[in-house]
């Protein structure tokens, strides 16, 4: 049976492990989210170091004992959150399954379709990106979405050779490009002041520098409209007092 105090066994449950807690904010609906919801799921139940349960190393007790029923729970614990975080009709064809990781692996060979067409769609949906009325952030954070996802389809070789090396470098260098072409014309100067840099910077260190300008953009405008407020005020103050001073030589 596992020990409530050893924190490293999969089979220890906290106080916070109910089966009506939703561990992730996204609905699995089918194929079109079944990337970003996996994702956040395998993340959340590493969380719970829950892991063990749907990758298969966590197996069924042989022996009927308190360890079977410990896992019992646990399984049971598992397959809850993962129905939580279903649509209603997946829910239906799994409710009555029996083994959390039996349950992922069904929805991996269900869901999890990679195919040319949605690498197609994402690779699109980069180009066309624009910042448009968003902010520099809004349109940054657009952008990277749609980069991890097409990056968690799409892996790039991840060895330490020096080809390995140049694939990455030559992706970063796409991503500060996409990000660049898609700011409005506005950031026209900066963008230029980066793309005549001797080494280019990541394309973090470039959604930075855009922030920054945008933020003494900003203050600069609050700035201009308060003086301009202020000398509108004395204007009319001005405007009053001759006005009572011709009343004065009036009378």
């Amino acid at each position: 049976m596992a020990n409530a105090n050893n924190f490293n066994d999969p089979m220890t449950i906290h106080a916070s492990d109910t089966p009506g807690l939703n561990l992730i904010n996204e609905q699995l609906t089918g194929v079109e989210n079944y990337g970003i919801w996996s994702r956040a799921m395998l993340i959340a139940l590493r969380a719970k170091n829950k892991v063990a349960f749907i990758d298969g190393t966590c197996k069924v007790p042989v022996t009927r004992n308190l360890t079977l029923q410990q896992w019992e729970r646990c399984n049971a614990l598992v397959l809850s959150w993962i129905m939580n975080s279903v649509s209603n009709e997946i829910f239906g064809g799994i409710v009555y399954s029996t083994e959390a990781s039996v349950v992922w692996i069904d929805l991996k060979d269900q869901f999890d379709k990679v195919n040319g067409y949605r690498i197609f769609v994402l690779h699109r949906d980069i180009g066309r990106l624009v910042q448009g009325s968003n902010t520099v952030s809004a349109y940054y954070c657009k952008l990277k979405h749609l980069w991890d996802e097409y990056a968690s389809l799409v892996t790039l070789p991840s060895c330490e050779c020096a080809t390995a090396r140049q694939y990455v470098e030559h992706d970063q260098q796409q991503r500060l490009l996409q990000f660049l072409m898609g700011l409005n014309e506005s950031h026209a100067h900066i963008r230029s002041q980066i793309l005549m840099m001797n080494h280019l910077p990541s394309v973090g260190q470039a959604f930075s520098m855009m922030s920054q300008e945008e933020l003494h953009r900003s203050l600069t405008s609050n700035e201009t409209q308060t003086l301009v407020f202020y000398s509108m005020q004395n204007k009319d103050k001005n405007s009053e007092s001759k006005r009572d001073m011709k009343c004065e030589y009036c009378h």
